[in-house]
């Protein structure tokens, strides 16, 4: 909404646990000051979802919750997982049921090694790791459908489908389509076309990767012919996302593979405490989070990195539209990377969890 010509952005913050609400404020921290800068407003309302509220009244996430977040233009999510509840619960409660109930049906995971940030890869720097993965993100083994017979004894059977409609495939590969589009910047096709890359297994998943392929084709043919197509199977692309990433520019894949290769691809960019994540509805409401956990061993001692969460914030202004803050504030985050912390590990940051939300948020005021 607007106030006068200032543009207002209403966001819902749930800081979660662990160290969710550490690097949660200083991604605030910066949203403000990107904010004032840029002219706009944050309007934000914080939810205490998360694994202390579980424990008091034994609740993730109530129905009337997820009405209420309808309203927001966007969420920030801190970290869920707490030592005290088991496994999954909250992971599925919370991360899970906002991602279907608001049909969140992109995960967007730029994986980007900025300077200064050391990579376990040989000989490679910021200009050879610079991509981008477009996830599917409610179909596949992650829809539930599946389960037991005979379970506990010898015989048991365990099943968990792999499920995907024309439809999800479809709007998912629109999505990567207009993103090259609109961000791609390698070369590697045809002339100066940008390169839209499939990741799948059609040589095994023959079902599943046949639609997937037969879809992005056809799109590709009919409505996309100024982007370079090409395919991968998702073993070869893990190879060559070690050996050369320069390769890639942007991959669209399944929702299992994207959440395989996103992770390997969160090593080669430095690690978790960079790598960022937005779980998107174009026509609706997105989420955006750092994807490290809640690293409840570090909570409170002040010493975890905030650059994932900095960064998160980052994606959800671009996703927003205030794509001038969110260049400044990936600016800022560059700045810092090469001429500031000494690692990206906690405790050995050479500053404190807020002192480098400090200098984040003192470049992008500049």
């Amino acid at each position: 909404m607007r106030q006068g010509e200032i543009k207002v952005y209403k966001i819902a913050v749930i800081p979660g646990d662990g160290t969710g609400p550490e690097v949660t404020v200083e991604a605030v921290k910066m949203l403000k000051v990107a904010a004032d800068k840029f002219k706009f407003k944050v309007d934000l309302t914080e939810f205490d979802f998360g694994g202390e509220r579980y424990k008091r009244t034994g609740e993730t996430l109530p129905d009337s919750a997820v009405e209420e977040l309808r309203k927001f233009d966007t969420i920030l999510l801190g970290a869920v997982g707490h030592p005290e509840v088991a496994p999954g619960i909250l992971e599925k409660g919370i991360l899970l049921k906002l991602r279907f109930a608001l049909d969140q049906y992109i995960n967007l995971r730029p994986v980007k090694l900025y300077p200064g940030v050391e990579t376990p890869l040989k000989d490679k720097g910021p200009d050879d790791i610079d991509y981008v993965v477009v996830r599917e993100n409610t179909g596949d083994q992650y829809t539930g459908a599946g389960g037991f017979t005979m379970k506990g004894t010898p015989q048991e059977v365990a099943v968990q489908s792999a499920v995907y409609n024309r439809f999800q495939v479809d709007r998912c590969l629109k999505y990567a389509f207009e993103y090259a589009r609109k961000y791609g910047k390698k070369t590697r096709g045809k002339g100066d076309k940008n390169t839209l890359a499939l990741c799948g297994k059609t040589n095994v998943l023959t079902y599943i990767y046949d639609l997937w392929e037969r879809a992005f084709n056809e799109m590709g043919e009919s409505e996309y012919p100024d982007i370079e197509r090409e395919y991968y199977h998702v073993d070869a692309t893990c190879m060559w996302m070690v050996k050369n990433p320069e390769w890639f520019d942007v991959i669209v894949t399944g929702n299992m593979f994207g959440d395989i290769i996103t992770d390997l691809g969160a090593i080669t960019q430095g690690g978790m405490g960079i790598a960022a994540g937005g779980n998107i509805n174009p026509e609706g409401v997105s989420m955006f989070e750092p994807i490290g956990g809640s690293a409840p061993k570090y909570t409170g001692k002040g010493v975890i990195n905030p650059l994932a969460a900095i960064c998160a914030s980052q994606m959800m202004l671009e996703t927003l539209g205030e794509e001038k803050a969110a260049k400044k504030v990936e600016d800022a985050v560059k700045f810092v990377t090469a001429n500031k912390i000494q690692s990206l590990a906690a405790g050995k940051m050479g500053y404190s969890t807020s002192e480098v939300g400090d200098l984040v948020a003192e470049k992008v005021a500049e």
